[in-house]
């Protein structure tokens, strides 16, 4: 604790006011991803302290060495940030998939071949803090709503663009979950009946479309060339965005990715009337500044006129670290919510919505 001044008295010794040292403590977000995973150690206050990332490939790498590659990584920055490992308050982890909290807890990913994998049980014994587990699309929906495009709003859905899609609803400010904590597989709604097959084995899903390994599919089959290995698919991407200002293939599969998504933010807006839609991830965030227009454009033909002038598209403010700095508000709101207690594995139960304040500067 430091102190941050006293109050008058009439009389004895005056109040001292105290606050907790930011810096005294730290919290961890993993943001585990298709293709690795991004650590990052955070004070207090959430200013980013230390970061590593540890690359891998799912669902090829098996539960066992995504604990030992996340369990390193922690190591890492906690040595980085020169934090002792018993001054972390927690580790909060974001996932693909769905995370299901009835009592026991356990990842739902049938694309990655997880089926009630229980990996925060996995974690716990490896890493030096409890942890806290989340859906990768609502960790970065908690981070915009706090820091980011969501702040001064109350309904919003932040979509998350990457190898997979998925979103976060918020209503009213807190988090919407469903009834069996599934609410934001946005990807997964149909956009064409009897369309492309998805990772997920149903057909026409949005995700199969926007996703950047259906992105890429869609610009080897138009150009008639192989398709490359999915190893590197930001680069490819990239080369994609270059060569559309010249190629026309390139160029077409840009525009219909963007009616693609369009057409998936016309119906959030018809079923949801959300006032902000954020658009987030690392495909959001590289083709976003290329398409918003056309993107904006689609929408406002699939959605009704009333509800879609009242709502704003936007391209999210926070980067690559907002999957990870979401993850790392889990354990921030939870030690807010605790009044400061000390840190137990009782401390890991699942957050449930809402959001503390909190200022990063």
């Amino acid at each position: 604790m430091v102190e941050r001044g006293q109050l008058d008295s009439d009389g004895g010794r005056p109040a001292v006011l105290v606050q907790v040292n930011p810096k005294h403590v730290g919290v961890i977000g993993v943001d585990v991803g298709e293709t690795g995973a991004a650590i990052e150690l955070f004070d207090l206050t959430l200013q980013k302290l230390a970061a590593v990332d540890k690359p891998f490939r799912l669902p090829q790498e098996s539960p066992s060495s995504l604990v030992s590659l996340i369990a390193k990584g922690v190591s890492q920055v906690i040595k980085t940030g020169r934090i002792p490992a018993e001054r972390v308050l927690g580790i909060g982890v974001g996932v693909p998939g769905v995370v299901v909290h009835d009592g026991e807890e356990y990842i739902s990913a049938p694309s990655l071949g997880w089926e009630k994998l229980p990996l925060r049980q996995l974690l716990e014994p490896a890493l030096p803090a409890p942890v806290m587990l989340d859906n990768g699309a609502k960790t970065m929906g908690r981070a915009e709503m706090w820091f980011g495009g969501g702040r001064d709003a109350r309904d919003v859905a932040v979509v998350l663009l990457g190898t997979g899609v998925g979103a976060a609803f918020f209503n009213d400010g807190a988090l919407y979950r469903g009834a069996t904590s599934s609410a934001g597989e946005w990807g997964h709604t149909c956009v064409v009946v009897g369309g492309r097959r998805c990772r997920c084995g149903a057909e026409g899903c949005l995700e199969a479309y926007v996703g950047a390994g259906a992105i890429l599919e869609r610009w080897a089959q138009r150009s008639r060339r192989t398709v490359a290995s999915r190893r590197d698919e930001r680069g490819q991407l990239q080369a994609l965005v270059v060569a559309a200002r010249t190629n026309r293939s390139a160029a077409a599969v840009l525009d219909e990715t963007a009616k693609y998504l369009g057409a998936g933010i016309g119906n959030l807006v018809n079923l949801f009337n959300p006032e902000r839609i954020v658009i987030g991830g690392w495909v959001g965030h590289l083709l976003g500044p290329h398409l918003l227009s056309a993107i904006r454009q689609a929408a406002a033909a699939q959605a009704l006129r009333y509800p879609f002038t009242h709502v704003t598209i936007e391209i999210g403010q926070l980067g690559p670290d907002a999957v990870a700095l979401g993850a790392a508000t889990l354990v921030v709101e939870r030690f807010l919510s605790s009044g400061g207690r000390p840190r137990t594995h009782a401390f890991a139960e699942s957050s449930r919505g809402g959001r503390a304040m909190i200022s990063r500067t």
